[in-house]
């Protein structure tokens, strides 16, 4: 048997929070959703003005990073994105009844080296999407680093 690491809903909340802080210091609209490492929704929120088709993007975004353990927009990365046509994945954003997304907005959440959860944003374009995201990810690194915990902060997360 093997000990796992369980995200919970006070990290999830955190994550959020600190999203939403970025995004409206930035001047976007997004909507944030936290999953837990099966891709189940522990957190989601749209502020106010973001658009309604955001809860169900940022949340395939998190479902797809947390579930194959990496940023979402390393699947279309040129040249070896795995879903770029001709590669090995093409075609992969039509599976799970096309919940999975392959473009920016979505990265895993990797505590000691273990994918615990995904964080989906929606609602900036790319750049505004990572902003948030990072910060997200930020937020959990300063919770849990008191307590000895390391969390990855980056863009490119590959697990």
């Amino acid at each position: 048997m093997k000990t796992a690491m369980k995200l919970e809903l006070a990290e999830a909340r955190a994550m959020v929070a600190a999203a939403l802080a970025k995004a409206a210091e930035i001047g976007v609209s997004q909507t944030v959703c936290i999953c837990d490492e099966g891709g189940f929704p522990l957190a989601l929120e749209r502020m106010n003005g973001a658009r309604v088709t955001g809860p169900q993007i940022a949340w395939n975004k998190a479902f797809t990073a947390a579930g194959h353990k990496r940023s979402t927009h390393l699947f279309n990365t040129p040249p070896n994105g795995p879903a770029l046509p001709g590669n090995e994945a093409f075609g992969i954003q039509w599976s799970f009844e096309g919940r999975f997304a392959v473009f920016v907005g979505g990265f895993p959440i990797v505590v000691d080296g273990a994918v615990v959860g995904g964080i989906g944003l929606s609602g900036g374009n790319g750049e505004q999407d990572i902003a948030c995201g990072l910060a997200g990810l930020g937020a959990l690194r300063d919770l849990l680093a008191p307590a000895g915990h390391q969390v990855v902060v980056e863009t490119d997360i590959k697990r």
